[in-house]
């Protein structure tokens, strides 16, 4: 993917109406300090496109990234260590919900994951949670500059096990740092987009 120009089109908070967009869209889901924010910014070249945060639970709204007006990168609040109250993550759980529920040119859901941990509950939670909405998860594995490289595939077992994941689920190993793996999501995104 050649990235001619890209641009934060939408931000949707707790209220806000969610936009009909016509472009297609993939979306990343993720706990609030799995590197989200690092792998968009990672994928489309830019230092600071999306904002990144010490301190996890900065994206607390739904925010639509048009691709040079062929597609949507759509950056999802995070989960789990947002310091904010059970009524505001509730509310959170339910923009996500609507969010998955009712687009209708969502063509996948990554789900973000620090490779060196297993899932944890609410990992597993999300995971079958986007599985219930009718999306087949596409797992991205971060922080794999972190691990040496004899460890990735016994850290990518873990996490498919822990997730319950059958051996069809796609796992992408990444690395902000290097930006290993960069490619291979791409590819990813570009053979949704063919079959969209």
């Amino acid at each position: 993917m050649i990235i001619k120009n890209i641009n934060l089109e939408t931000v949707c908070g707790i209220t806000s109406k969610l936009p009909e967009n016509k472009l297609p869209e993939v979306a990343f889901a993720g706990k609030s300090n799995v590197g989200k924010s690092s792998l968009i910014n990672g994928l489309v070249n830019r230092k600071a496109l999306a904002r990144t945060s010490q301190s996890p639970g900065k994206t607390q709204t739904i925010n639509f990234y048009n691709l040079n007006g062929e597609l949507y990168l759509v950056d999802l609040p995070g989960y789990g260590y947002a310091k904010v109250s059970q009524e505001i993550k509730e509310k959170w759980g339910k923009l996500i919900e609507r969010y998955l529920h009712n687009s209708r040119q969502l063509k996948a859901v990554f789900l973000l994951l620090d490779i060196r941990h297993e899932p944890s509950a609410n990992d597993k939670s999300m995971y079958d949670w986007i599985c219930y909405q009718g999306y087949s998860p596409i797992i991205i594995a971060t922080k794999l500059d972190k691990i040496s490289r004899g460890q990735v595939q016994k850290h990518l077992n873990i996490l498919r096990k822990g997730l319950g994941a059958g051996a069809d689920t796609k796992i992408l190993p990444f690395s902000a740092l290097n930006k290993q793996g960069r490619d291979e999501i791409w590819e990813t995104i570009e053979e949704l987009l063919v079959e969209a």
